[in-house]
């Protein structure tokens, strides 16, 4: 039967990364299902406009991808810009797209914008691990 991520879950998550966020700067944050459909988006009060399309696309690269991650996928396809340009044009190379985990079924992904990518990513990282899921 499948696990099914609810609001409740991915709310959790957000609230995670916003708390760790607070002393970082503002970002966006976007938990999708496995379709990439989107279950809760913030943005942080100071957060530009565009963090928040970055971390929905970073989170639906991540749900939607066989990569675990942003980062991932980024290295799959380092150096083919035939097999870049084959891509969804919604996939997002940067860092921050996380595929989430509960046991070993994946159940969604997280997005995070608006800080260097290293950061964002993890913030999404142990956001999903404080909320008890497995970090792609």
């Amino acid at each position: 039967m499948g696990h099914r991520f609810g609001h409740v879950q991915a709310l959790a998550l957000v609230e995670r990364v916003l708390v760790d966020a607070a002393e970082l700067g503002p970002v966006s944050v976007v938990v999708t299902d496995t379709h990439g459909e989107v279950v809760v988006a913030v943005r942080m009060d100071g957060a530009a406009l565009d963090t928040e399309l970055n971390a929905r696309r970073k989170a639906y690269t991540a749900a939607r991808s066989d990569a675990t991650s942003t980062r991932a996928l980024a290295e799959k396809v380092a150096g083919s810009p035939t097999e870049l340009a084959s891509f969804d044009p919604l996939y997002s190379f940067f860092l921050g797209g996380i595929a989430l985990f509960l046991d070993d079924e994946r159940i969604g992904a997280v997005g995070v914008s608006g800080l260097a990518g290293d950061v964002d990513e993890r913030l999404a990282r142990d956001a999903a691990i404080a909320s008890g899921l497995r970090p792609g």
